[in-house]
């Protein structure tokens, strides 16, 4: 079986790049371990694969920054994450800013702007206070609010399989989730390396996918990124 999914050729009102994303509802994003930041807690970049239910690598996703951030910062650490086909093009770009993290004060939001291709703003993910309970608002390039995800109570990091759910905005309908995968008892405990599934719905629009992988890697970084 072909191991890379290949690109569909350009549709009409979609960013370049992100065609295949219109003819998926599911994609798994697999963080590669680095064995040096296994072995002696040297934190290094985050590289993802993200792949179809086939398995097929439909893009490569590999973190920027510097390393004084990623030492020191931790998983507060801004950072740039470049997404590229399989083709080596960039298609997309992640984009958070440094923000100190703290669910009992509502100055210390997270957010991040998602662009496709790059310097083209396709939509944010902004954090909403709440006290326990994880809560981000999904918006389009226009900063306008068009969907929502909710977390369990403060992330529920220990747990082996975590749901954030994708919620129409009057958060009535479930429409979708972001789910945190066990990967095995040693590789929990000795790397920061998880994998995540995103599903949501086939018609939903190509920017809002893309800003959907964007939000995943937010969530890695605040509720399951660790200094082991």
């Amino acid at each position: 079986m072909n191991m890379y999914a290949v690109p569909n050729p350009g549709i009409p009102g979609c960013p370049p790049g992100l065609e295949y994303l219109t003819q998926v509802d599911q994609l798994l994003i697999k963080q590669k371990v680095e064995l040096v930041e296994a072995l002696v807690g040297f934190e290094s970049n985050n590289k993802y694969e993200v792949r179809n239910v086939m398995g097929q690598n439909v893009f490569y996703a590999v973190e920027e920054n510097d390393c004084l951030s990623r030492q020191c910062c931790g998983p507060l650490r801004s950072f740039n994450i470049h997404v590229l086909d399989n083709f080596g093009q960039e298609v997309i770009t992640v984009t958070r800013p440094l923000k100190c993290m703290s669910c009992f004060f509502p100055c210390c939001l997270q957010e991040l702007e998602v662009q496709a291709p790059p310097g083209n703003t396709v939509g944010y993910v902004i954090q909403q206070w709440h006290p326990f309970s994880p809560k981000f608002i999904v918006a389009n390039e226009h900063n306008e609010p068009v969907l929502k995800i909710h977390g369990p109570f403060c992330g529920w990091s220990c747990l082996p399989d975590v749901d954030f759910e994708i919620l129409t905005l009057d958060e009535v309908s479930k429409i979708g989730k972001i789910s945190k995968q066990w990967t095995g008892l040693l590789r929990e405990a000795f790397t920061d390396s998880d994998n995540f599934g995103i599903q949501f719905p086939m018609d939903l629009d190509v920017r809002m996918k893309a800003v959907m992988i964007g939000a995943c890697f937010l969530i890695d970084f605040m509720f399951f990124e660790t200094t082991n």
